[in-house]
């Protein structure tokens, strides 16, 4: 029997903006079993028909090419219950009314997500349930190592879902396939011919209403701590026995047991932070951030965040590995890019020419290498050109990938336990030097391409 979605927090934006439009794209693809339904719980006073009117207000905006066939069928499947999650009689009364086991997504805020799962691990879940938590997973190592216990107080670990759908998009999956069928790229994987690798993601968008969650987070928990650092993983993993869910996270977690902590010194040498002031992107006029409506500038959060990190493994012993996020900025720029080294010797009578670099473009999905070859004048003199291919459109979208994943219980791009764990051991001393005060907080212009950085 597939489970049955009960969504926790079903009022709130990730619900309208992310699941239930992946749910349409499950029910168009033929993907969702037709007797699968899906349970909202909320605060909000609602009933049932309330709940699919808000839900086909929400769907209208975000999947607005979806025909009125699949949207009839996702709403027929919605039902509302109003309940405060942290409230054990509450949702034991919601979970009663799920036939078989249920997949508990908590779509709520993270300050909710301890006190939800204390709750949860209280109740008789039919066997076979699961849970799925989102990022931000803990607010430090303590807070993840406590979730964690609570966590598997009712759940065996290939019952939760710690999920990333960034691991989801169509590039990042790519990744595997580019290092690990292709020889030629596998053989110069490795420190002697990888100069520097940089991860990216500068958005142009700001707060867009979350500065609640926002401002007690900040570029470094928000996007390096989690997304950024799994892809950082991914790009630098050894070679796996298989790709399922065991082989390939065991091999996660050494590069994240690799990953060098760094000491108050190395985190002034090694980091960056700033946050944007007043300026324009694009059409968008922007106040300082510690003018926009529920930020404490007290708090000094940043929305930039630039860290180097280093892997004290064969593999990449001396390579720095940049990881680097912004708000606010000039440009959408979302890649990995490898710099290869430069040729040990160059016979060409001319300015040595750019080195090889391969780019992974995450938005849109692309792939382009940049190689050298003899120009169209002169033949001995170089010219740099890229090689591109725009990936295949995946099937499903990223979180309409997730969500099967969910249903299938196939944890393979989940984060484990231990993962979660070891990812806040990097970033820790990293935030305990920002907190005294070792790192200067700069500026940069909304809109500009970021702080000045020496």
């Amino acid at each position: 029997m597939a489970p049955d979605f009960v969504i926790l927090g079903a009022a709130g934006d990730l619900t309208s903006r992310y699941l239930m439009p992946a749910l349409v794209h499950l029910i168009q693809a033929e993907h969702l079993d037709p007797d699968v339904s899906i349970l909202g719980v909320s605060r909000q006073d609602w009933n049932d028909d309330q709940f699919r009117q808000h839900s086909a207000e929400r769907l209208k905006q975000h999947v607005p090419n979806a025909s009125a066939e699949v949207i009839a069928n996702l709403l027929a499947r919605l039902q509302y219950r109003r309940a405060d999650v942290t409230d054990r009689a509450a949702l034991s009364s919601v979970f009663h009314q799920v036939k078989g086991p249920a997949i508990a997504y908590l779509a709520l805020p993270p300050s909710l997500f301890t006190p939800t799962v204390e709750t949860l691990s209280d109740l008789d879940l039919p066997r076979g349930s699961r849970i799925v938590i989102e990022k931000p997973f803990g607010t430090d190592l303590a807070s993840a190592q406590q979730l964690n216990r609570l966590l598997h107080d009712s759940f065996a670990e290939d019952a939760v879902f710690r999920v990333d759908h960034f691991l989801m998009k169509q590039t990042i999956q790519n990744i595997l396939g580019l290092r690990f069928a292709n020889r030629i790229f596998e053989m110069l994987w490795n420190r002697d011919h990888i100069e520097r690798i940089e991860i990216t993601w500068d958005e142009t968008v700001a707060l867009e209403g979350r500065a609640s969650y926002y401002d007690r987070s900040g570029a470094l928990r928000d996007m390096i701590q989690n997304h950024l650092i799994q892809l950082l993983t991914l790009v630098c993993m050894e070679p796996p026995v298989s790709i399922n869910a065991r082989d390939l996270r065991d091999r996660k977690l050494d590069v994240l047991r690799a990953i060098r902590r760094d000491s108050p010194a190395e985190v002034e040498r090694h980091t960056y932070r700033a946050r944007y002031t007043a300026g324009q992107v694009g059409d968008t006029i922007l106040p300082n951030y510690t003018d926009e409506e529920g930020v404490d500038p007290d708090r000094r959060t940043e929305t930039f965040a630039q860290v180097t990190l280093h892997i004290d493994n064969w593999r990449w012993a001396g390579v720095p590995i940049v990881l680097r996020t912004g708000k606010a900025m000039a440009a959408d720029r979302h890649e990995i890019v490898i710099r290869f080294r430069p040729v040990p010797h160059l016979a060409f009578e001319q300015s040595p020419p750019p080195s090889n670099i391969l780019r992974l473009q995450l938005n849109p999905d692309r792939m382009a290498l940049g190689v050298n070859i003899n120009g169209p004048g002169d033949p001995f003199d170089l010219e740099h050109v890229e090689l591109t291919t725009d990936c295949c459109r995946q099937e499903l979208p990223a979180y309409a990938r997730l969500l099967l994943d969910v249903i299938e219980g196939d944890t393979m791009l989940s984060i484990r336990d231990d993962e979660a764990e070891e990812s806040w051991r990097i970033v820790e001393p990293i935030l305990h030097a920002w907190s005294e005060g070792r790192v200067p907080l700069l500026e940069y212009p909304a809109g500009s391409t970021g702080p000045h950085l020496e």
